[in-house]
């Protein structure tokens, strides 16, 4: 079993910053990459930024030059930095956890960001 929790999500204007943060526990030695994906009211669900055990990493268009995905091995624990922070980036954003860099076999229950005034 791997759980995934997040947080850090809320209220913040637009300008902002934010910083969420996925914990992962049970069984986690097979997970190959971590990200996060969001999901706007009425929207498909879209990849915002992953990175693999490698440190290798992928940023959606619309993150790149605002958002930082990092990773910590040793705490099991995946950040997503957001700044400048705009109103369309209001969504519920999910972690998720893969087998490989394509895959997405374990997903938190997601944690919502409003940006707005």
């Amino acid at each position: 079993q791997v759980q995934l929790v997040e947080s850090g999500g809320g209220l913040v204007q637009p300008g902002g910053s934010l910083r969420l943060s996925c914990a992962a526990s049970g069984t986690i030695f097979s997970i190959y990459a971590m990200g996060w994906y969001r999901q706007a009211p009425g929207k498909q669900r879209e990849l915002v930024a992953a990175i693999a055990k490698n440190n290798n990493t992928k940023y959606a268009d619309s993150g790149k030059g605002r958002f930082t995905i990092a990773r910590d091995n040793a705490k099991n624990t995946v950040y997503l930095q957001m700044n400048s922070l705009k109103p369309e980036d209001t969504a519920v954003y999910y972690c998720y956890g893969g087998h490989s860099f394509y895959r997405t076999d374990y997903w938190g229950r997601g944690t919502q960001v409003a940006v707005s005034s």
